[in-house]
């Protein structure tokens, strides 16, 4: 693909992301032209069909997440790395719903083409959690079927809930309070009448 034309083509993919996270599922091709700045045909040479742009979209998204695992094995902390990546899965499954959603209203699979990325996240994720086991910020009982179990709950949780930041935050505070060693929990990021009677 010529220069211009990966540029354009990462043009379109950053409109979507914006026109969808503004539109929601009334989202059109012609605003997402209009955002990037290039006509309609431009967008379906790259991408023939709207369901064809949206499941890119995705591939995309995993795509930044698995080059972010990537970048965080080598972190200076661990810990924070790790948990730093959870979050992330998490706020990505939540911005995915409403492509999902289109997706499967249209007959596809919203995970199709997706086999070769979900495994090198897989990869990544278990190096994150190997590293922070070796640094002692999280529990050495914890095993990538667990770890993968309580992602899974979560983004789903996210995804149907559509949680909002502070919901998030504090869902994944508890979350992660058990995933750490006994002992090991920083000071908690829930308020002190959290939980409390009214």
């Amino acid at each position: 693909m010529r220069a211009d034309a990966r540029h354009n083509r990462a043009r379109v993919l950053e409109a979507a992301e914006v026109v969808l996270a503004r539109d929601g599922l009334s989202a059109s091709i012609r605003a997402i032209a209009r955002h990037a700045g290039v006509g309609l045909g431009t967008i379906y040479r790259h991408f023939p069909t709207q369901e064809a742009l949206y499941q890119a979209v995705i591939i995309e998204r995993a795509q930044r997440l698995v080059a972010e695992a990537d970048a965080l094995t080598v972190a200076d902390d661990p810990g924070r790395a790790f948990f730093e990546f959870f979050t992330r899965i998490v706020e990505n499954s939540t911005r995915n719903k409403t492509l999902a959603d289109i997706l499967t209203r249209a007959g596809l699979d919203p995970k199709a083409g997706t086999a070769d990325i979900s495994r090198d996240m897989r990869d990544a994720v278990e190096r994150l959690l190997v590293r922070a086991q070796e640094a002692g910020a999280v529990r050495e009982d914890l095993r990538m079927p667990e770890l993968l179990a309580l992602l899974g709950a979560a983004c789903m949780a996210a995804e149907r809930n559509q949680w909002d930041d502070e919901l998030r935050t504090r869902t994944l505070t508890i979350v992660f309070d058990g995933l750490r060693p006994t002992g090991r929990h920083p000071a908690s990021l829930l308020p002190p009448d959290f939980g409390s009677a009214p």
